[in-house]
C-alpha cells in the first residue's frame, strides 16, 4: 500500500482531521505511523519560531517523537495561498528539501499521512504544484469532500485533476461540515456513481474532534 497523501476539494473541509484519524485508526492496530504537513500558512510564532496549529496536531499524533520541522519544513505566518505567503517572507520552497523531511518520517513508520494545504490545485510554491510533491514521493491521493451547497462541482473538478495528473488515487471521503445541509445522502450517491476511485465512507458532522468516530468511519480496507 502507498503512503496517502489528503487533499481536499477547498480550504476548511477537513483534511487535518481525516489525517489524524487515519492516523489514529493505523495505531490502534498497530502500526507506528508518523504524519507530515509539508507546507503550511497561518501559523503563529512560538518560542521564537512559527508554528501551524495543524501541524501541531499532525505531530502529536505521530508515533515517533520528532521535531517541529520534520513534521513542518515550511511554515508562513500569513493564512494566505502558500506561493503568495513565501514570496512575501522570500522564502523558497524546495522539493528536495520536503523529499528528505517525508524520507525521514518514512523510515521510522509503517505508513506516512501527509496532509496538503487548501485545494488540490493550490501551488506550493512558484513553479511547483501540489501533484509535483504527491508524485516525488509516491503517495496515493485520498480527496475529502466537503459536504455543502457547491460541493458537486468542486468534487468533480478535483478528481479529474487528480485523474490527469496520473498518480494513485486511492479513494475519496464525504465530510459532513455543514450541519443543517440537507441533500448529504443525495450528494454523496450522485457522486459515488462519478468519481473513478473507491468510497472510503461518510463523516458525520461532529461538534468536536473525535479521532475514534473518525478512523471508525473510515474504511480502510477499501484503499487501494
Amino acid at each position: 500500500m502507498h503512503n496517502l497523501f489528503i487533499t481536499g476539494t477547498d480550504t476548511g473541509v477537513g483534511k487535518t482531521w481525516v489525517t489524524l484519524g487515519l492516523m489514529a485508526r493505523w495505531q490502534t492496530a498497530g502500526l507506528v505511523v508518523n504524519g507530515m504537513k509539508p507546507v503550511a500558512s497561518g501559523s503563529e510564532r512560538q518560542q521564537g519560531q512559527l508554528r501551524n496549529a495543524d501541524a501541531v496536531l499532525i505531530r502529536k499524533q505521530c508515533s515517533r517523537t520528532l521535531s517541529y520541522q520534520q513534521v513542518n519544513p515550511y511554515a508562513f505566518a500569513q493564512p494566505i495561498a502558500p506561493h503568495v505567503a513565501a514570496n512575501k517572507e522570500q522564502v523558497v520552497v524546495d522539493l528536495e528539501t520536503l523529499t528528505a523531511a517525508y524520507r525521514g518520517l518514512a523510515s521510522t513508520a509503517d505508513r506516512v499521512v501527509v496532509e496538503g494545504i487548501g485545494g488540490w490545485r493550490v501551488p506550493l510554491t512558484d513553479g511547483i504544484q501540489t501533484e509535483d510533491l504527491v508524485r516525488r514521493l509516491n503517495l496515493a491521493v485520498v480527496m475529502v469532500v466537503g459536504l455543502r451547497l457547491g460541493c458537486i462541482n468542486h468534487a468533480l473538478l478535483t478528481a479529474e485533476s487528480i485523474v490527469a495528473a496520473e498518480v494513485p488515487f486511492a479513494g475519496w471521503l464525504g465530510n459532513g461540515i455543514c450541519r443543517d445541509y440537507a441533500e448529504k445522502q443525495a450528494t454523496l450517491y450522485y457522486l459515488r456513481q462519478q468519481i473513478p476511485a473507491p468510497f472510503l465512507g461518510n463523516i458525520p458532522w461532529l461538534r468536536q474532534l473525535n479521532l475514534a468516530a473518525i478512523g471508525a468511519t473510515i474504511h480502510t480496507d477499501r484503499l487501494l
